[in-house]
Parts: structure tokens; sequence; C-alpha cells
């Protein structure tokens, strides 16, 4: 009887608990639109390079594409909130490099109150 075939690599790397489904609904949830974002109306995608270890945790985290005030820095600490599945490589302790597009979109102006635009 012949042995199971090995896989070519061994080093698996490790995803997002619940997939990319559930890697959107985090930073969905987690997003804050920076103040002086709102301010100047900037609207746009920053992509940041991240490296995570074998315990999942992000370590570094680098803007590849700016977008400008405030969003860069909202879209590096949404990244470090990211945990990762844990990876069990033959006990090879492995540094993962990965990149990910934040978008920031303002969001809708709140509607005017009533009471202020009878008073005319």
């Amino acid at each position: 009887m012949r042995k199971p075939k090995q896989p070519e690599h061994f080093i698996r790397i490790p995803g997002y608990p619940g997939g990319n489904t559930a890697l959107g609904e985090f930073i969905k949830e987690n997003l804050r639109y920076p103040k002086e974002a709102a301010e100047n109306k900037v609207q746009g995608t920053v992509a940041v390079d991240f490296d995570f270890n074998h315990k999942g945790k992000v370590t570094k985290a680098t803007i590849k594409s700016s977008l400008g005030p405030g969003c860069d820095e909202e879209a590096i600490r949404i990244v470090k909130l990211l945990r990762f599945n844990n990876s069990n490589n033959r006990g090879v302790k492995v540094t993962f490099h990965r990149s990910i597009n934040i978008h920031f979109k303002a969001p809708p102006n709140p509607k005017a109150n009533p009471e202020e635009t009878r008073r005319v």
C-alpha cells in the first residue's frame, strides 16, 4: 500500500476566520470616518501592506497607496485590529505578507432639522 502524497508546499497561509466576507464586515463595523477627511470631503481607497506572524497577529503595517488626512492612520488602526487563524506549519514560525484595500466613502450629510427649515 502506498503512502498518501504530501502536499508540495507544507507552509499554508492562514486566512481570516469566516473568510473574506467576514473580513469585509469587520472593516465596515470598525471603520471610523476621520474628521479631517469629512471636513475636506475626501473619498477613495487606501492600500495597506501588512505582515502577520504565525499566531495571526499583525506585526507591521505600511501604507502602499495614500489617501490623505486621517484616512491613512485609520487604515493602519483597522489593520492592526485584525487577527488571522493560527498556522500550524510543522513548528516553523513564519511571517506572512498580505495587502488589503480599505475604502473610504463620505457619510451622507445629515438631513436638516424640519423645525429649522420652517422658521423662515
